[in-house]
């Protein structure tokens, strides 16, 4: 059984894939391997399952999974966790320890290490991104970057957990919902959330008549609004504002800014940006920089600059309670830039806590005990001492 509580996925999810879509999907090493122990005879193992570098422990979908496939075949699977949900795991250190007949782990492999590796680190950069900015609420956008609804789960639980461990450890808001309702139950809802894509603004043909149809269609809904579709970021969120000044008020108002990087936000150039920062986070810009943190701080596109700019805009016009979304490639590095800037952000929805070099989502899984005698492959030797653990 698993440690520390993390069991399978939630009630009436079906395994993925089932267990007669595993000879299918395997590396097929491993299924000659189980047919040739099938034919001289099982042994009991045990595996080391580690990663090559430091990640967030987000084993449920994985250990779950082990535990559906051990029912399906009517066996047992000591699966034996080194380390809590949520917790740090250092560069060539076991996640977990996983024990049973070897005829019925080998071919396992190959799914189990695809459930891991990937939302481990993604849980490490969501974590990255909650903690350096504790007071901001993150909003998972990634369903429509990943490689299916599989990966889309994995990514939305991976975001679930990173944000926990920041809450736990440092206070932080964290990741409050995602995109779409398949996902949702990872952070505690039944639907997913969000208002408008570019499409309804387009449709529209104007800022505040996409608003006005929102309105009309939700009536009882907060209202995020988003702004950049005509390049008109300020003046239209001032317009939008004033067509509706008593959801601004009350704070029930938003505006999300999405700017794309091949402009600056209405009113900015990099001169004024730099002017934008001086004003209100000098610190930010009169030490070293690198050239990716000063394109997050004052470059085009949706910087720190851009939303100081709007934000002292709505309160130069007596609008201060109206909240301001971010969105537009906030992964860790420009969370941390965001931080340097203390830019007054409300909500950042973000689907680049993905992992952007997916040669570090490689988990691997190593036997280090067959039959009881220790024995790993040369240059793996550091896992024996997990065996006692």
């Amino acid at each position: 059984m698993p440690a520390d509580g993390v069991g399978a996925a939630p009630s009436g999810a079906a395994p993925s894939p089932a267990a007669d879509q595993v000879a299918r999907l395997a590396d097929k090493y491993f299924i000659k391997t189980k047919e040739t122990v099938g034919r001289f005879g099982d042994t009991r193992v045990t595996y080391a399952v580690f990663m090559r570098r430091p990640v967030i422990c987000t084993p449920r979908l994985a250990v779950g999974w082990l535990e559906e496939m051990a029912r399906a075949r009517g066996v047992e699977f000591d699966i034996r966790l080194t380390h809590p949900e949520g917790a740090w795991v250092g560069a060539g250190e076991p996640l977990m320890m996983l024990s049973g007949p070897l005829y019925h782990l080998v071919d396992l492999e190959t799914i189990y290490l695809q459930k891991l590796g990937p939302a481990c680190v993604a849980a490490y950069n969501a974590y990255q991104m909650c903690v350096d900015l504790p007071n901001v609420d993150f909003m998972a956008m990634d369903a429509r970057h990943c490689a299916g609804a599989e990966m889309a789960d994995m990514m939305a639980y991976a975001a679930s957990v990173g944000s926990a461990a920041a809450r736990r450890d440092v206070g932080a808001r964290g990741f409050v919902g995602n995109a779409n309702d398949a996902t949702a139950h990872h952070f505690g809802r039944e639907r997913g959330m969000g208002t408008m894509p570019h499409a309804l603004i387009g449709y529209a043909g104007s800022t505040v008549r996409a608003a006005e149809m929102y309105h009309e269609a939700f009536p009882d809904e907060a209202m995020t609004v988003l702004v950049d579709y005509f390049g008109q970021e300020v003046t239209d969120s001032l317009a939008v504002c004033r067509r509706f000044p008593e959801m601004a008020a009350e704070g029930r108002l938003a505006f999300r800014l999405d700017t794309h990087g091949g402009r600056y936000l209405e009113g900015l150039d990099l001169n004024s940006s730099y002017a934008v920062l001086d004003r209100h986070a000098q610190r930010s810009i009169r030490g070293y920089r690198t050239d990716t943190e000063l394109r997050h701080l004052v470059g085009t596109g949706v910087s720190a600059a851009a939303i100081w700019h709007l934000r002292e805009r709505l309160d130069e016009a007596g609008f201060g309670a109206a909240r301001i979304v971010a969105s537009s490639g906030f992964n860790p590095g420009k969370c941390k830039a965001m931080a340097i800037a203390e830019v007054p952000v409300d909500v950042i929805g973000t689907g680049s806590y993905l992992p952007e070099t997916w040669t570090e989502t490689y988990a691997t899984s190593d036997i280090v005990s067959y039959g009881g005698k220790p024995s790993v492959k040369v240059g793996r030797e550091f896992l024996l001492r997990y065996l006692d653990h």
